[in-house]
């Protein structure tokens, strides 16, 4: 299937897009280009192939929820631009 210049002034017009018409041209070769491609992958033999909904066949690994202290204050708080007594200072929002 081509698509021609008048075939992308007709789509962009439905899609509400201003292309100028400097554009037209090369925006109906990428177009024709991305078909191919299209037409390439229907070329593909399927037959036998389930439906893939996901790529993940089972859920994400749970970790075990543990309370800690938070590790190292001191690192946590190193790449703060400010801190005091491994806090964040950050500036006043509310009035």
């Amino acid at each position: 299937m081509a698509i021609d210049a008048a075939t992308v002034r007709k789509v962009a017009r439905l899609a509400r897009i201003a292309e100028p018409e400097e554009r037209i041209e090369a925006l109906a070769q990428e177009l024709n280009g991305i078909m191919t491609w299209i037409e390439q992958l229907a070329e593909v033999d399927t037959d036998g192939c389930e439906p893939l909904t996901s790529v993940v066949a089972s859920g994400l690994p749970m970790r075990d929820d543990v309370v800690t202290m938070g590790g190292d204050p001191a690192r946590v708080t190193s790449n703060a631009p400010k801190s005091v007594n491994n806090f964040f200072v950050v500036p006043k929002v509310v009035e």
